[in-house]
């Protein structure tokens, strides 16, 4: 048996999870206070929120001097969800446990004599809370391809040295690059459901200043909002998008060129992501604001750009070795 702890902020979290659980071929119980997805491949726990207001809990005490992240004193909410996962734990016996994310939960588990696989993500990770999630951790994944160097920023170079970069995990399978759509003009905008700064005055400006291209919008806010976004995604011939890893990782399985805004994340996560791209030949145009114009030879100029380049960043292979690394790191038999 193997445990699953998923961050509720976003989707991305929860996609990748599944997908690595699948991959993994054995009982995997996920931990989340999201609900459980329909095609999880095991039991699912879903715990009480600790996000939410307490009127029991402290809101000073949140985070153990700096050395956690949240730990709110006096929250139920909190108290409930640490009391599930370890009774889990002492009855259930896993042999691993993989934490995506929260460096709660892995020293939790990791007190437990259980052995932590944690999920490493980019950005400014030098803090102690940081430090600590990934020292009492057995093994450090990043889900971007080794060549991206500098995903993580901030840590010492024998943190740096532990974590296997196994490169973006889509949750969809690659495919070869489909041809442009006969006229040539289809862009796909992807604002993502972990918020964003995008206003629909933005995304009204740009549809004025390209006029030839037809905009397809996925978002709550702004446009229509789709689980499963494959089918847009294959017909675009540009997709605008956010610098998050799992929407990333799905432009780059679909073999699509697209222009990269990043969102303003903690520990500056798509921001560091961004700086990556923008230094190598990847089929990508990095744009640090919205841009007021242009938009015209900006979308003609991304289109001509050979999505096959993503090759080296997703190559659909990604859940299987983290479901390898999960493997190599689990006990042969509980103790």
């Amino acid at each position: 048996m193997i445990g699953y702890y998923v961050h509720h902020v976003g989707s991305g979290h929860l996609h990748r999870a599944t997908a690595v659980a699948q991959a993994l071929g054995e009982p995997v119980t996920g931990f989340s206070s999201l609900p459980a997805p329909a095609d999880w491949p095991g039991p699912w726990i879903e715990l009480e929120a600790d996000d939410v207001t307490d009127g029991g809990a402290d809101p000073a005490g949140t985070t153990a001097r700096e050395r956690l992240h949240w730990v709110p004193l006096g929250h139920r909410g909190l108290r409930s969800r640490m009391a599930e996962i370890a009774a889990w734990l002492r009855h259930r016996e896993p042999t691993a446990f993989v934490v995506d994310v929260s460096v709660e939960v892995a020293v939790l588990v990791r007190l437990h004599g259980i052995p932590v696989v944690t999920v490493v993500l980019p950005g400014d990770r030098g803090d102690a809370a940081h430090r600590l999630g990934f020292d009492v951790s057995d093994a450090l994944v990043g889900c971007w391809p080794p060549a991206a160097a500098g995903m993580l920023r901030g840590v010492p170079a024998e943190v740096e040295e532990r974590v296997q970069a196994v490169g973006a995990l889509s949750r969809f399978p690659v495919v070869d690059p489909a041809p442009r759509t006969p006229d040539g003009r289809r862009v796909l905008l992807l604002a993502g459901a972990g918020g964003h700064d995008i206003s629909a005055e933005d995304v009204a400006r740009a549809r004025e200043d390209s006029p030839d291209w037809e905009w397809t919008v996925l978002d709550r806010a702004l446009g229509t909002w789709v689980a499963d976004p494959w089918d847009a995604l294959r017909g675009a011939d540009v997709v605008v998008t956010h610098a998050g890893q799992n929407a990333l990782a799905e432009v780059a399985a679909a073999r699509r060129p697209a222009v990269v805004l990043p969102q303003p994340r903690p520990h500056r996560e798509q921001e560091t992501t961004a700086d990556v791209l923008a230094r190598a030949c990847w089929p990508a145009v990095v744009v640090t604001e919205w841009p007021r114009d242009g938009w015209s030879q900006r979308l003609a100029g991304v289109a001509a750009l050979d999505g096959a380049g993503w090759s080296g960043w997703c190559d659909g292979r990604a859940a299987d070795r983290v479901a390898d690394v999960v493997r190599r790191t689990s006990l042969l038999e509980p103790s």
